[in-house]
């Protein structure tokens, strides 16, 4: 019994991996040769249950330890693979502001803070050459500059400092909502927090743009303005135009995004000399007529009719109307879906840099520094929410009825223009921007050879040279006396 007892006190005190068969055979040859032959068969059963479950103990363990081994490898493979859009990594978006340069600028503009950059040329007046200060300092007309879809202010980095020494005065860039540094809102939370109230100015809309752009003329202390558009950012020039003349000196439009008119318009001509007779002898013969009952009967007979096919038109146009709204707010809850972010998304990812690189004629002269320069955005939080609801903007958003198309306005332009383009932009065809200088009385019209759609990057040199020329040519010396009276 002194010899079992022993022989379960070493059980007790061996850790679970010591008992494999081949350690408990050698166990027993030693030790139980020294037990009552009786008790080999209960020594013997109590060493085979421990050894039995201390190798299931052990196999448990070894596969709850392989089971967390490979929940870890997953975890961390998850977090190894981050999303990242065109080369920028999603998992750590900050605030439009974190990314500021030193020269950065905000303001608040109907709840929006604008990025915008200033250069002035008055402080940076030692840098000027002196035929700049002999010819174009007389002038003193600040510029603003609009980039196109998809810029921001960086588009006009390299040209910001020429062009204030061209005009002698501030040039302004500025990025627009859905673009750049600005901030990004939530339209659906900022409805949401009104509580019925009057609906806001969709800070994606074209409208917001314009009164943005003569905000920042009032924020230059001018009375007007050179606006300067690139792209998609001539139509919010040439819409700021209609929208307050006075307010804009000259117009620049470098590779326009504005499709030009089949036909150009031709001005009606005014004060008819034969209209007067034709209407003397229209009204004698219907007063010769007006005696005649069946004349009365076809006149009672056409007024019917016309009653009724006016009634009929309502009823069209209003049926149209009801489509046409119906459709819109189809449309709009398609494209504020989830479903469309994470078509922005995609199509960014797959498509961003292609553009860029599309956009210039050498495509090898586009850096890392101009691929950095233009996925910058793609670190803020809300940037594909805010294109979205840029995009569904510019799909939806209609202008008033009282306001012809912009097409058929183009004639009405009055200050003086000047239309660049790209030999050969890919985005914007040549042809259309030719045409679109045709449509706009007294337009100069300019093309730079070997040069894509970013003119002022990729030709700085022979844009800021044309720039110059024509205003050389606009604000001559009588348009400069009457701007400094």
């Amino acid at each position: 019994m002194a010899g079992l007892r022993e022989f379960h006190h070493f059980l007790s005190l061996s850790p679970p991996d010591f008992f494999s068969r081949s350690t408990f055979i050698s166990f027993h040859k030693i030790h139980l040769r020294h037990l009552h032959p009786h008790h080999h068969h209960v020594v013997l059963q109590s060493a085979s249950r421990i050894v039995s479950a201390s190798a299931s103990a052990s196999a448990s363990a070894s596969s709850s330890a392989d089971y967390s081994g490979q929940l870890l490898d997953s975890q961390t493979k998850k977090k190894k693979k981050k999303e990242r859009i065109a080369g920028i990594d999603q998992d750590e978006l900050v605030e439009p502001t974190v990314l500021a340069d030193p020269d950065s600028c905000f303001c608040e503009f109907k709840g929006v803070h604008i990025h915008h950059k200033i250069y002035d040329a008055e402080i940076e007046g030692n840098n000027k050459s002196l035929q700049s200060q002999r010819v174009f300092k007389k002038i003193g007309l600040p510029m603003i500059l609009l980039h196109g879809f998809g810029a921001s202010v960086y588009s006009w980095h390299r040209v910001m400092k020429a062009l204030a020494e061209v005009v002698g005065s501030k040039v302004l860039a500025f990025d627009r909502p859905a673009f750049g540094l600005t901030s990004r809102l939530n339209l659906f939370d900022q409805s949401a927090s009104r509580n019925g109230d009057a609906k806001p100015l969709n800070p994606y809309s074209m409208a917001f743009s314009v009164l943005a752009t003569l905000y920042f003329i009032d924020l230059l202390g001018a009375q007007k303005a050179i606006l300067v558009g690139h792209s998609a950012g001539s139509l919010v020039a040439v819409n700021a135009y209609f929208e307050a003349p006075e307010r804009v000196a000259a117009l620049i439009l470098v590779a326009p995004a504005i499709v030009a008119p089949l036909i150009v318009h031709k001005e009606a001509v005014m004060g008819n000399p034969l209209g007067g007779d034709n209407q003397i002898q229209e009204d004698s013969s219907n007063s010769k007529s007006l005696g005649n009952p069946f004349v009365r009967l076809c006149n009672i007979l056409a007024r019917f009719s016309t009653l009724v096919s006016q009634a009929i038109m309502k009823m069209v146009k209003g049926m149209a109307n009801m489509l046409n709204s119906f459709y819109k707010k189809l449309l709009s809850s398609i494209l504020r879906s989830a479903f469309a972010v994470m078509l922005v998304r995609m199509i960014i990812d797959k498509f961003g840099i292609a553009a860029v690189k599309n956009s210039w004629h050498d495509s090898k002269l586009v850096t890392e520094h101009v691929l950095e320069g233009y996925t910058k955005p793609l670190r803020t939080k809300n940037w594909d929410r805010a294109l979205v609801e840029y995009t569904a903007a510019m799909l939806t958003d209609t202008a008033p009825e009282s306001n012809p198309p912009l097409s058929k306005r183009l004639h009405e332009i009055s200050c003086p223009v000047l239309i660049v383009t790209g030999d050969n932009d890919r985005l914007v065809p040549a042809w259309n921007t030719e045409r679109l200088s045709r449509a706009i009385p007294g337009s100069c019209f300019e093309v730079i050879k070997h040069c894509g759609h970013l003119p002022h990057e990729e030709k700085v040199d022979e844009f800021i040279s044309i720039v110059q020329k024509f205003l050389q040519s606009a604000f001559n010396s009588d348009s400069e006396k009457q701007h400094s009276e």
